[in-house]
């Protein structure tokens, strides 16, 4: 069985950060294993506290897992501490981790800064380098970039500048600030590709961020090329919107368990007997806001 590791803070209402990592990774055929960068008090309605954890102890944890079960995939959250950014980065290169994809959880989509400046500077420098793919939204790969993303056009000529700049792949998530939640997929290599998608109406979309970068992971663990990590990542989202679950009394989370057993379990192997006709290709990533674990 193929493995996947999380590296986030938690919630503990189950919709985002590592508690939303270890069932998406669970319902797409990996085994989620996970390292806790912060206990972050939080639920549907917002954050009640953060209590990061100590860089040794954090090196500690990454140790334990990569020197007895080593991921074949690595996502990471938001990280807002200098020096536990530094501790991943640090631990990933000697360790020589693969298929990393960071979530880089910097900025709202209310244009709020989650993390201060040094920590992004920091992010930049140490972490974003080493990764396969990175999935920023739109104010956050306006950071990266430096530039105002207002079009398409736009979001293609930044998804490009921050690819060239850091040697990975980029999926910029469009949302409701460019278009109808159309994401744009630029990779390394120079090619690139449109997945274009309707919103889904479901306002409970705690914890859409971490799922996607999750589910991705979870696919380039199982060996599916970039391209189709991405496609099954994102028809897996669009059915845990449209399952509806309902639940808290803010932006509730997603059902992740609604085909626990069913399409995306499956491996390169599986899908080369067949694709079901009711697997969903190109779909929606709704962009309303930004969880922040």
């Amino acid at each position: 069985m193929r493995t996947a590791l999380t590296i986030a803070g938690t919630d503990p209402s189950g919709g985002a950060g590592i508690q939303a990592d270890i069932k998406t990774m669970t319902a797409n055929g990996v085994f989620a294993m996970s390292v806790v960068t912060a206990l972050v008090a939080q639920n549907t309605t917002g954050v009640a506290g953060i209590m990061e954890v100590s860089p040794e102890f954090l090196k500690q944890q990454i140790d334990c897992v990569f020197t007895d079960i080593r991921p074949d995939a690595v996502k990471i959250g938001m990280v807002s501490s200098v020096d536990l950014i530094r501790a991943i980065a640090e631990k990933l290169l000697e360790y020589r981790a693969e298929n990393v994809v960071v979530d880089p959880v910097m900025v709202a989509t209310n244009g709020a800064k989650l993390i201060s400046d040094d920590a992004i500077d920091t992010l930049k420098a140490k972490l974003l380098p080493i990764a396969d793919i990175l999935t920023p939204n739109i104010p956050e790969a306006e950071v990266l970039s430096g530039c105002a993303i207002k079009t398409e056009e736009d979001m293609m000529k930044a998804a490009e500048m921050i690819s060239t700049q850091y040697h990975c792949s980029v999926l910029l998530k469009g949302g409701h600030q460019i278009n109808d939640a159309n994401d744009f997929l630029y990779k390394e290599n120079g090619s690139y590709r449109w997945f274009y998608g309707k919103r889904i109406d479901n306002p409970n979309t705690h914890g859409t961020g971490c799922t996607l970068s999750s589910a991705i992971a979870s696919n380039l663990a199982k060996g599916f090329d970039m391209d189709t990590s991405v496609e099954r990542a994102k028809a897996y989202i669009s059915g845990a919107l449209g399952a509806m679950l309902d639940l808290g009394k803010g932006s509730g989370p997603m059902n992740h368990a609604f085909d626990i057993t069913g399409e995306y379990v499956k491996t390169p192997e599986d899908t080369a007997k067949g694709t079901p006709e009711s697997t969903v290709t190109e779909t929606d990533m709704p962009s309303d806001g930004k969880e922040t674990v």
